[in-house]
C-alpha cells in the first residue's frame, strides 16, 4: 500500500525565528531537529516536513510556544541533504511503479516511472535514487539505479542492508588495477626497502586473531634482551608503504574510511590484493611493518606496576612464526604447555598488569557480550552463540591500547616546541544531565548510587557498573551506560579519552580495516623523520578526520542491522518456542525483552498482556496490573514465548508464558 504524500500546513510561525540543525526522523514519522548549544530538540510534526529526509541539514521555524509544551516548529529550507538513494521493494500500480523504502525513516512511498524501472519486475528488491521532490504534497518521483533481486535472499539483503546504509560495496576498476599493479612490482619494492627497516625476521614473533579472521593486522614479538630486560614489538601492517596519497586506491580507501564487517561477510577497505594478500602478516612470509618496542625489567612480572623503560617507534620487517586463533592460544595457556607457550605466558601476566594499572587510573570496564552465528550454505542461521572473551583476548587488546597509547603521546612530546596536527581517537566526559538519568534509572532499579557532586568520573562510573557484575540485568545496565555516554570520535583537537582514562590516545594498530591508522602512520613518520605536512594536507587531516568519524557510524549501523535481521530471521522458525528473557525496556505500549541466549530483542506489546489491565508507572519504569496489582520491571527475568518475527519490520513479537 503506497504511503500518502503529506497534506499541505495551514500552521502560521514566527518566521523571523529560525535556526539550522539535523532532522533526525523517527519510523512514525515525526522529525526532532538538533540545534548546536540547545538542550531540547525541536519536534517537527509529519506535516511540517516540507521533504526534509532524515539526517538532511535544515533550517527550521519555531512556531508559537505554549508554556509547559514541547518546543515545536516547521522546516522552511533544506540546508544539505544527507541522503538520497533508498533501498526497497519495487511494487506496480497501473502504469507505474513505487518503491516501499526498507528503511521505516523514509516516511513517503517514491514514484519510480516505468520507464525508468531498469528492467526490475514487480516485486523485487532494488536500489532507487530520488530525482525530483519540489512538492511536499505530492510524492518523489525516482529512478532504479541498481536491481538487488528477490527478498529474502540472504545475499540480497546483506548487500540491500549496505546499500541503504549509503555504503558501496564495489571497488572502481582504476583502484583494483593499481592494487594489481602494485603486488606485481612487490618483489623490486621488497629489495629496495628492506635496508632501511629495522630487521626482526628471527625474533619470536606470531599473531592471535579470531578463528575465521583472513586479513592480519598486527603482530607481535617477544625476546629477552641484555639489561635484564623483556623487548615486546607490536608490529603493523605498513599499509602505507604500499597505499600512497593522490592514487584512486587512496581515494577509494578514504572515501570508504574502514571495513565493514556484516554477519555473513567482509567489506573490505582496500581490495583482497592487499588486504589479504601483501599487507597481511601471514605465517612465514616476509612482510614489511610499523612497529612500536617497548622494554620492560624481567622482574616486572613479580614486582610493583608495569613501566616501560624504553620505546622504538619505526619500520621493520618481519617474519610470522605462526598463526594463532585466539581459542588455540588460549588452549596452551590453559594446557600449560604447547608452541610458544612461556612467551604466551609472559605477555599474559604483562597484558593482566597492564589492564589493572588501566582501571585503577579510572578506565571503564566494558565486557559488552557479542552474538555470533553458525550459518548454513545458505546463510540462513542454524545457531546463535554468544562471543566469549578469554584472556587471549585481553592480552592483544592490552598491547594494542598500549601502541596506540604510546604513539599518541610520543607526537605529543615531539610537538612541545611546534605543536603537531595529529588525527587523535577521543572520547568526551559524558553529558551530565544524561548521567544523571543513568543514575536515577539504576536507582529504580533497586541501586542506592548517590554522587555527591555532578561531575561523575570514569572511576565514580566503573564503580557503578561493577555493582552489576553478576546479575541478570548486567549488560542492560552496560549498555545503558554506553548511551549516557558520549560516541568515540577521530578528531585533530585532543581532549583526550574519557572511558580509557588516556590523556593521549590514536588508533594504530589496524591499517587494513580502518583509514584514519593509515593517516597515523602517514604523519607518525613525518613527523619522526623532522618532517611538517603542508598546510593543505593539514586542512585534508582534518576534514578526514570528520568523514571517517561518519563512516565509522555507517559501518556499524550496517553492522547492526545485520545481527538484528539475523536475530529476526533465526526467531522465525521458532514461533510458539520459549525462551528465557530479561526486561530491558518499558513504554506505555508496551515491554521489550531481551532473550538470554540470542540477545534477539521483541516486544510485548500492552495488548498481548491479557491477564489483567495494565498501565506504565514511568516513576518506578514499570508495568502495574490494576486489579491483581502484578508488576514487571526493568531486569526482571521472565519467560517468553515468540508469537511473531517479521522479516519485513525486523521485529519480533513476544508474550509472556
Amino acid at each position: 500500500m503506497q504511503k500518502k504524500p503529506q497534506k499541505d500546513p495551514e500552521h502560521k510561525g514566527d518566521k523571523t525565528s529560525t535556526l539550522e540543525g539535523v532532522i533526525g526522523i523517527t519510523p512514525k514519522g515525526i522529525g526532532y531537529v538538533k540545534i548546536p548549544d540547545r538542550e531540547e530538540d525541536i519536534e517537527i510534526d509529519s506535516l511540517f516536513l516540507n521533504t526534509a529526509l532524515h539526517r538532511d541539514t535544515v533550517r527550521v521555524m519555531l512556531h508559537p510556544q505554549t508554556p509547559g509544551e514541547r518546543v515545536s516548529g516547521e522546516v522552511v529550507e533544506i540546508l544539505t541533504r544527507n541522503k538520497m538513494e533508498y533501498v526497497g521493494v519495487l511494487e506496480r500500480h497501473q502504469d507505474f511503479y513505487f518503491l516501499v523504502p526498507q528503511d521505516m525513516r523514509m516516511y513517503v512511498d517514491i514514484i519510480v516511472p516505468a520507464s525508468k524501472a531498469g528492467g526490475a519486475e514487480h516485486g523485487e528488491k532494488v536500489l532507487v535514487a530520488i530525482t525530483s521532490w519540489d512538492d511536499p504534497k505530492k510524492s518523489p518521483t525516482g529512478e532504479v539505479i541498481k536491481v538487488i533481486g528477490k527478498p529474502g535472499d540472504n545475499n540480497v539483503e546483506m548487500e540491500a542492508i549496505v546499500l541503504d546504509t549509503g555504503l558501496r560495496p564495489d571497488f572502481p576498476e582504476k583502484a583494483l588495477r593499481e592494487a594489481e599493479a602494485i603486488k606485481k612490482n612487490e618483489e623490486a619494492e621488497f629489495k629496495r626497502d628492506i635496508e632501511l627497516r629495522r630487521d626482526m625476521r628471527n625474533v619470536t614473533t606470531f599473531t592471535i586473531d579470531p578463528v575465521d579472521a583472513k586479513d592480519f593486522d598486527d603482530a607481535i614479538s617477544i625476546r629477552e634482551i641484555p639489561g635484564n630486560l623483556i623487548e615486546i614489538g607490536i608490529h603493523i601492517a605498513d599499509v602505507s608503504h604500499y597505499l600512497r596519497p593522490g592514487t584512486d586506491l587512496d581515494t577509494e580507501a578514504a572515501r570508504r574510511g574502514n571495513s565493514i564487517y556484516l554477519v555473513d561477510r567482509t567489506i573490505p577497505m582496500l581490495p583482497e590484493v592487499l588486504s589479504n594478500d601483501l599487507c597481511s602478516l601471514n605465517p612465514n612470509e616476509d612482510k614489511l611493518t610499523f612497529a612500536a618496542i617497548f622494554t620492560f625489567k624481567k622482574d616486572v612480572l613479580e614486582k610493583g606496576p608495569p613501566t616501560v623503560e624504553s620505546q622504538w617507534f619505526g619500520k621493520t620487517i618481519i617474519n610470522s612464526d605462526k598463526r594463532f586463533s585466539y581459542e588455540e592460544a588460549q588452549g596452551v595457556l590453559d594446557d600449560g604447555k604447547g608452541i610458544f607457550y612461556d612467551e604466551l605466558l609472559i605477555l599474559n601476566n604483562l597484558a593482566k598488569k597492564l589492564r589493572k594499572k588501566r582501571e585503577e587510573n579510572g578506565a571503564l570496564s566494558f565486557e559488552h557480550e557479542e552474538v555470533r552465528f553458525l550459518l548454513d550454505a545458505t546463510g540462513k542461521p542454524l545457531r546463535v552463540y554468544k562471543k566469549i572473551m578469554q584472556d587471549t583476548n585481553k592480552l592483544v587488546e592490552e598491547f594494542m591500547l598500549l601502541a596506540n597509547k604510546k604513539v599518541a603521546r610520543r607526537v605529543h612530546e615531539l610537538g612541545k616546541k611546534e605543536e603537531k596536527l595529529f588525527v587523535y581517537r577521543v572520547h568526551d566526559e559524558p553529558d551530565q544531565e544524561k548521567i544523571s538519568d543513568l543514575i536515577e534509572f539504576l536507582n529504580k532499579l533497586g541501586y542506592n548510587i548517590k554522587i555527591k557532586n555532578k561531575n561523575v568520573s570514569s572511576k565514580d562510573l566503573n564503580g557503578i557498573l561493577k555493582m552489576a557484575e553478576g546479575r541478570a540485568e548486567k549488560d542492560m545496565i552496560q549498555t545503558a551506560a554506553v548511551r549516557s555516554m558520549a560516541k568515540a570520535i577521530y578528531s585533530t583537537k585532543n581532549i583526550g579519552h574519557y572511558g580509557l582514562a588516556f590523556e593521549h590516545y590514536t588508533h594504530f594498530t589496524s591499517p587494513i580495516r580502518r583509514y584514519a591508522d593509515v593517516m597515523v602512520h602517514r604523519l607518525l613518520l613525518s613527523y619522526l623523520a623532522g618532517k611538517h605536512p603542508s598546510q593543505e594536507e593539514l586542512r585534508r587531516y582534518q576534514s578526514l578526520a570528520n568523514y571517517t568519524s561518519q563512516m565509522e557510524q555507517l559501518a556499524t549501523t550496517a553492522e547492526r542491522t545485520s545481527i538484528k535481521y539475523k536475530q529476526v530471521e533465526y526467531m522465525t522458525e521458532r514461533v510458539g518456542k520459549t525462551f528465557d528473557g530479561v526486561i530491558s525496556g518499558i513504554t506505555e505500549w508496551g515491554v521489550y525483552i531481551e532473550e538470554k541466549e540470542t540477545k534477539a530483542e521483541g516486544m510485548i506489546r500492552l495488548r498481548d498482556m491479557t491477564d489483567d489491565f495494565y498501565e506504565f508507572d514511568k516513576k518506578h519504569f514499570s508495568m502495574v496490573g490494576q486489579k491483581k496489582k502484578k508488576q514487571y520491571r526493568l531486569g526482571d527475568t521472565v519467560k517468553v514465548k515468540v508469537k511473531r518475527a517479521s522479516l519485513d519490520e525486523r521485529q519480533i513479537d513476544y508474550i509472556f508464558v
